[in-house]
């Protein structure tokens, strides 16, 4: 059952707080596992708000533009929000044992150093520099088309997305949609709302899933159903820099 109350605790607390083995559980299943209840209404518009302070962002995409779908999103600068620096830092190490036992299962290197800052410095000496916290605005018709937020070889396999409206309320359609290609299977689609205020950790390229021959490598994609009204508007948090 999705909690729907008002959050009591700072944004790590909440966070800290969060039933990480059922969540990554439900992340070995899936490929993405909603958490509680982190922001409360007003925090939630405080961020959206955030949209039109223009020195906040270092640029701006308009999907329609890319072929990407229909809708625009900005990228923040390095010097991110405090809600926004808290939450990632918040889930980095929560999400980094997943990140760790997905590349033993997969037999891929597991370069992510216990401290986020220290993996943030690695992708900056590769080449990625550039900030990759995005802040996403969809309006009545618009979508996002299935997608990886891969921006070179320096990847964190797991991100999350924030709801800062509210479904059913704010708009509607929207879902957040990803598919998986099994080995040797059709693809596999889910579809899931996402409550105001709370996040979605979720596959950013592809997850473990057991095969004959051991574990192989589902790729995964993600992306937004068409609004069919009102505006919804969310948060990514990505925990590698994009080149």
């Amino acid at each position: 059952m999705i909690d729907t109350t008002h959050p009591a605790g700072t944004v790590s607390e909440l966070v800290d707080a969060t039933d990480w083995e059922a969540l990554t559980e439900e992340v070995d299943g899936h490929g993405s596992a909603l958490t509680g209840r982190l922001l409360d209404p007003a925090q939630c518009g405080e961020l959206a708000d955030l949209y039109g302070e223009n020195e906040r962002f270092r640029s701006t995409v308009d999907m329609a533009r890319h072929r990407f779908g229909s809708g625009r999103y900005r990228y923040f600068t390095h010097d991110l929000p405090e809600p926004v620096r808290e939450l990632r830092q918040a889930f980095y190490p929560h999400l980094l044992p997943i990140a760790r036992d997905w590349a033993h299962r997969l037999g891929r290197p597991a370069p992510w150093p216990d401290e986020l800052e220290e993996w943030l410095g690695m992708c900056h000496e590769a080449g990625q520099s550039k900030s990759a916290q995005i802040l996403l605005r969809y309006g009545s018709g618009d979508w996002n088309a299935l997608h990886r937020d891969v921006f070179g070889d320096m990847l964190f396999p797991l991100q999350v997305v924030i709801g800062l409206d509210a479904p059913g309320t704010d708009y509607t359609g929207g879902e957040f949609l990803m598919t998986e290609q099994r080995p040797r299977a059709q693809s596999r689609g889910s579809a899931i709302l996402l409550p105001q205020g709370h996040g979605l950790v979720f596959t950013t390229r592809d997850r473990p899933v057991a095969s004959r021959r051991g574990w192989s490598a589902a790729p995964m994609r993600h992306g937004v159903s068409t609004v069919r009204s009102g505006r919804r508007r969310t948060l990514g948090l990505v925990f590698h820099d994009a080149g």
